[in-house]
This record gives structure tokens, C-alpha cells and sequence, in this order.
């Protein structure tokens, strides 16, 4: 099987680099991550809770860098089996930084994946949909991770608009509530 997403990032390479290079860190940003251990220089072993179809399971990975070249390649070797070795995963994987500027930052990454087993029976649509679904979760999380928060400049924008319409010289009645309500609006959705 085969996996491949680009995707870009508001964060400087160098931070994005730290980042996703670090296990502690990005560890939690991998869906079904139960566990992180750095094991030595370049290794670490991770735990990671999978549901495929009906069968939901954990496998212990044996992660290895076997190539580095910050901020902008790394080749990673992964190794992997389920609890008693009913299903096993070998992968390599390479990621790739590309400076975008004051833009940000440009990940890629492509995975060859092996898995032989009862997960192996699931080949094909199924566990690519799975491949996925997992990548866009990952992808989520560290953006939300990376990228500065725009949520406290848009709370400062809507209490500015309230205060303005409730400053506003128009008479107390009907006309006047109606028009602090409208202007309360879009902060009220900015909090949901």
C-alpha cells in the first residue's frame, strides 16, 4: 500500500522541522497513540491503537531514523506487530520540508506500507481508506498544534463591534436593540 499527502502549515520550517522530528511531540498527534518512548538516538518505540472492519487492536512500532537532513528530508523505518504477531506492518516512510516564505511551511510525505496477517486480509480499499482517514486526523492535529491561534484576535474584533454599536447615537428603543443584537452576531459565532 501506498500513502502520499502534501499539505502546508502557517509555522517557520525550522519549527515545523523540531516539531514533527520529535517523538514526544508529535506522538500525540497520531491517531490511536497511546504511547511514546524515545529508546535511543534516533529510535523510538510507539503504541498505537487501530480499528479496521471489526477488528480493533494496538501494535507496538519500532520507529528508526535512518536518514536526516533538517530542516527538509528524513527517511524513517518502521517496524510493527500486533499483540501475539497475528498481524504484522513494515513501512518506510520519507518526509519532506519545503520553506514557503512568510507563507509558512509545505509537508510532504510518502509511506510504503506492508502488512501481512489478519489486518493483511483488509488490502486494498479498506485499509487505504483507513491509511486515510488516519492521515487527515494527523494533519489536523498538528495544525492545530503548530499554527498561531486566531481565536483571542477575533474575540478582540467582536467585543470591538459590540462596544461600537452599543455606542452607537441611535434612540433607546426597538431600533437600537435590534441593532446590538445584529452587531453581537458574528461574535456570538466566533465563541461557538
Amino acid at each position: 500500500m501506498h500513502v502520499e499527502r502534501s499539505f502546508s502549515i502557517a509555522a517557520p520550517i525550522d519549527r515545523v522541522w523540531r516539531f514533527i522530528t520529535t517523538p514526544d511531540e508529535v506522538g500525540p498527534c497520531m491517531p490511536g497513540c497511546q504511547k511514546v518512548e524515545i529508546v535511543g538516538p534516533g529510535k523510538y518505540q510507539a503504541i498505537i491503537g487501530v480499528k479496521v472492519g471489526p477488528i480493533k487492536t494496538a501494535f507496538t512500532f519500532d520507529v528508526e531514523t535512518v536518514e536526516e537532513r533538517a530542516p527538509e528530508f528524513a527517511l524513517f523505518a518502521i517496524r510493527g506487530n500486533e499483540g501475539g504477531n497475528a498481524s504484522k506492518v513494515t513501512a518506510e516512510n520519507t518526509l519532506r520540508l519545503r520553506s514557503l516564505g512568510e507563507a509558512g511551511t509545505e509537508v510532504s510525505y510518502a509511506s510504503r506500507i506492508s502488512i501481512i496477517g489478519r489486518l493483511g486480509k483488509f488490502a486494498g480499499g479498506v485499509m487505504q481508506k483507513v491509511a486515510e482517514s488516519q492521515s487527515d486526523q494527523f494533519i489536523a492535529a498538528v495544525r492545530e498544534r503548530l499554527e498561531p491561534v486566531a481565536a483571542p484576535a477575533a474575540a478582540e474584533a467582536a467585543a470591538a463591534e459590540t462596544a461600537a454599536a452599543e455606542a452607537a447615537p441611535v434612540d433607546g428603543g426597538l431600533l437600537a436593540r435590534l441593532l446590538r443584537w445584529l452587531t453581537g452576531l458574528p461574535g456570538l459565532f466566533r465563541r461557538i
